[in-house]
Formats: structure tokens, sequence, C-alpha cells
């Protein structure tokens, strides 16, 4: 790990990674590395938990293409030195700020969504100037092999090398000193990255995880809220970080919205045969989700199949919060209903839990919206709509306390990895006197004056 570390090192103190053009040239690289190796990586991430070539390319490689293409577009406008203004104080004189990389980075990638949770920040990084050591997650195997093999193949290491392995190799990453550490994952795990980063006072984004909430209030378009949940909360077969985790439902539309949801679930077909679902990634993850299924609480679905890691849709009801399936992020196909009376009461049990990475609302009523925006801190979100605000690179995407620091997508992933350097250029054809000593009453008069600008 020292190696490869030093070796970015002295790359990186060449400043060849600082011209534009060649941050362009790599961009490009990139592309074109996944464009050609597009069948291996559909193959590879089938073969982790059954994903189709459908999903893949719509959740994972266009986004990433999308993001390579807005970079490529935009890095000399976001690396450009920034003329600001300059108080009377300091006249004559210039001042400006200069975005500059950071260094050598490290990102730990997520195995939910592979690809575009490794290569996202990656294309950042490479954007902003710096050099790159992506962690994959080591749970879906095949990727990790995919994209060792696909970086391997068209980068040079001392610019930017994936490093497989486990927690053993992870634990040894975390005790190099990097320039930026970028971690998606879990809050516990984020923990540990926070505290062994501060060993270093390397600065860190965390992208984790919490429970989502949806609101649906009685005055919402029921059939099309519903349709949107439920694609939201099945897609990647719940194995989403903004996925809805639980629904808030008001209780005059209750029997309604849970007919609704069955109707839907049933009309999405969603299975492995036709390429709409999912497995889910292990046996440990599999176990956790079994024990959620309280059989007195399910609604619709409940299904589970050992062997190939299928658990249907489902739906709990009855679900209070106290509740064990409430105690922590889901992360499956698990959706459960609670009822609220009022606004209130939900905005209070929302509250009730920690900060959450997204928060959605259906409703059709501007004051309602207006009070849940107010009232209830998260990440990200959208109204009428689920997990689709991720796909708009012009709102940053980032939770706020537990749910993770920092943000990232389009100008705010170049910032992700960007030191702004502030400079003063001043000439020395004049040089007032008034700021030098010795302190008199005149001249403090007209420091007095000179301050108020």
């Amino acid at each position: 790990m020292k190696e490869i570390i030093t070796a970015q090192r002295n790359f990186f103190n060449t400043h060849a990674t600082k011209n534009i053009h060649f941050r362009r040239k790599q961009l490009k690289i990139l592309q074109q590395a996944l464009e050609k190796n597009e069948s291996l990586l559909h193959e590879a991430i089938y073969k982790d938990f059954k994903k189709s070539e459908f999903d893949n390319y719509t959740t994972e490689l266009s986004l990433l293409y999308k993001d390579i293409k807005e970079a490529r577009s935009n890095t000399f406008k976001w690396a450009r030195t920034k003329p600001v203004s300059t108080s009377i104080l300091n006249f004559p004189a210039s001042s400006y700020i200069i975005p500059e990389p950071l260094g050598v980075c490290l990102v730990i990638g997520a195995w939910n969504y592979p690809y575009q949770l490794s290569f996202a920040p990656v294309i950042a990084a490479i954007t902003a100037g710096n050099t790159v050591i992506l962690k994959p997650s080591e749970l879906p195997s095949n990727t990790a092999a995919a994209m060792a093999k696909i970086v391997k193949e068209n980068f040079d290491p001392a610019y930017f090398i994936v490093v497989e392995g486990g927690v053993e190799e992870t634990q040894e990453l975390l005790k190099q000193n990097f320039d930026k550490i970028f971690f998606t994952g879990s809050t516990k795990v984020g923990k540990i990255v926070y505290k062994a980063a501060a060993e270093n006072l390397t600065p860190v984004t965390l992208e984790l995880g919490g429970k989502s909430p949806a609101i649906v209030t009685e005055s919402c378009n029921l059939k099309v809220s519903v349709k949107r949940l439920v694609w939201g909360k099945f897609l990647n077969a719940g194995q989403t970080c903004i996925a809805p985790d639980y629904v808030l439902v008001h209780k005059s539309i209750e029997q309604q919205f849970l007919q609704q949801a069955q109707k839907e679930i049933i009309s999405q077909h969603f299975a492995f045969e036709n390429d709409n679902y999912l497995q889910i990634i292990n046996d440990d993850n599999f176990e956790r989700l079994t024990k959620m299924l309280v059989p007195e609480k399910v609604y619709y679905g409940g299904q589970t199949h050992k062997e190939t890691r299928y658990i249907q849709p489902t739906i709990l009801q009855n679900v209070t919060m106290d509740d064990a399936v409430m105690q922590e992020e889901i992360f499956g196909p698990i959706l459960p209903v609670i009822t609220y009376e009022t606004i209130e009461e939900a905005i209070v049990k929302v509250n009730s839990l920690p900060k959450p990475l997204s928060c959605y609302l259906f409703t059709k009523s501007s004051s309602i919206k207006k009070k849940v925006l107010k009232e209830i801190s998260f990440g990200g979100g959208a109204i009428n709509e689920t997990v689709m605000h991720i796909s708009n690179s012009n709102l940053p995407f980032g939770g706020v306390g537990h749910s993770g620091i920092g943000n990232y997508h389009g100008e705010a992933g170049f910032r992700a990895f960007t030191h702004y350097k502030s400079v003063m250029d001043k000439p020395t054809w004049l040089d007032p006197s008034i700021r030098y000593y010795p302190n008199t009453p005149f001249r403090l008069k007209l420091m007095r004056w000179f301050l108020k600008f």
C-alpha cells in the first residue's frame, strides 16, 4: 500500500494532473474503456446478484457516461481562477481564488451499485486533477475483478489503480496518509473511516444512508404516487441507499394505499426470469432481512428462497416506530407502512430518527409541501417522486448528520476533490504607512474610517 501511494504522490508532484487537457484525456480514456467492456461489466454484475443488462445500463453505466460528458464539457470552467473583489483597506491589490487538486485520493465504493458508486467519485477526482486509488466493495467479487481489469489495462497505476480485497486490505489502506478519502457505505463503517482519517487530518466525504421516509398525504394522486413508490422501493431489490425505507400514510387512505401497492407490485412482475429483479447480495444480508418478516404484519409478499437469495417484494402493515424493522435501515425489498392522523404527527415521527439521506413527499398541498421542507432535515429528496433526484447532476448529492458528510455530482463533485486557494496580489508602488507602528490617535481615526468599507 505504501509503495502504491508513494508512486502516486511522486506522479502527482510532477504536476501533470493539473493540466486540464490531461484530465479531459483521462476521462475520455475511462469512457472508452467502459464502452469497450460493457459486455464484461454486464456479465460480472449478473453473476454477482442477477442484475440485468437493462438495469446495469440504466442505473449504472448511463449515469457514468453522463458524468463523464458533463465533466469534460465543464472542466475548464470549473478549474478557472476566479477573481473576487478586494476591500479598500488593501488598495491597491487584486484578489482571486485558484482551484487546485488535493492530491492522492482514496475512493471506497459500495456494493449495491458497484460501478456507479465506485466510478462516479473517481470521475470527480480525475476532473479535479487528482490521482486515485479505488477500493471497490469485495461483496460483488466479479464486478470488483472487472473494474480492476479495465483500470489495469488502461491506466498507469501511479495515476489510477484498483486495489481489490476485503476488510484487511481496506484497514491497511486507511492506515496510510491520503489527501482525501471518499467513502460510500453504511453509517457504521463510515464512523470507522472517519476515525481513521482523523489520524492524519484527512478531509472526507461520507455518503451513508439511514431510514429515508416517504410521506403520503390524503391529497396525493394515489395511483401515480404508489406507482413511483413501488418502483423506487423495489428497484435493485430495495438495495438502494435512497430507496424509500418506510412509508407514512394518512390514516384515511391506508386501505386504498395498501390495495393499490399490492396491485402495482403484481403488475410490475418482479422476477429473475424477466430481468426485473435482483438477488440479495449475500447470505448474511438475506438472513438479516428474513428476520424482519414478521408473519402477522405481512400484508402482501413475504415469500423467500434461500438458495437463490430471493425475497419477494413485501408490504408490512400495522407497523409502529418501535418495531424491529424500524430500528435499522432495511436495505431490502420490505416496505413498512405506518399511519398518521396529522402532518404534524408524521413530521414528529420522521424527526424522532436520525436525519435521513432522502425524504419523499406525495401531496398536492402547497402548504404541506412548505411545512415538510421547512421542518424535516434530510440530504436530498423529491416531491411526488422517488429516487430520480439522483439523476440531476445540478442537485448536489449527499447526506446530513448520520446520513453523510459532504456531497458530490456535477460541479459539487469537482468541489469535493478540490482545495480553493485564496490569493491577494499586491503591487509595491504604493505602501501607505497607516498600518505600521507607532500607533497614534490620528491613525486610529483613519483605521476606523477604512474598516467601515
